[in-house]
This record gives C-alpha cells, sequence and structure tokens, in this order.
C-alpha cells in the first residue's frame, strides 16, 4: 500500500474519497479513529492509502481533482 494524502482537513478527504470511489479505484483511510481521540489538537493526520498497483492512477485522478498528493 502506497500513503498518496495526508491531511487533518475532512473536507479534502472526503473529496479524495469519493474521486477515487467514482473511478473504481480501492483506497482504505488510516488513523481515522485515532485522530478522532486526540480531539482537536489535530497531531494525527488521516492517511489515505492506495494498492501498490493503483498508485499513478490514483495520483492523476487526484491531481486532475486539484488535490495535493504526497511526493508531488
Amino acid at each position: 500500500m502506497k500513503e498518496i494524502l495526508r491531511t487533518n482537513d475532512v473536507v479534502t478527504l472526503s473529496w479524495a474519497s469519493a474521486v477515487l470511489k467514482d473511478a473504481d479505484v480501492p483506497h482504505h483511510v488510516f488513523d481515522q479513529h485515532t485522530s478522532a481521540l486526540q480531539g482537536s489538537i489535530l497531531a494525527i493526520e488521516k492517511r489515505l492509502l492506495v494498492g501498490d498497483d493503483d498508485e499513478e492512477l490514483a495520483r492523476g485522478l487526484l491531481r486532475d481533482a486539484g488535490i495535493d498528493v504526497r511526493g508531488d
């Protein structure tokens, strides 16, 4: 799995998930519960990961949607 996005912005994370879901790209959001437990200190960001084979496609889709992805 490759991390392509790390953020505390729930709108950006939701938008990125919707873009990938619409394109049938399997993805997972990690650290949602840990981030929620920490409250509003924003110390732990949520991470969006995709499979190794889907990394380039996912990065391209998110870039086209105007989302900054890790590794750019």
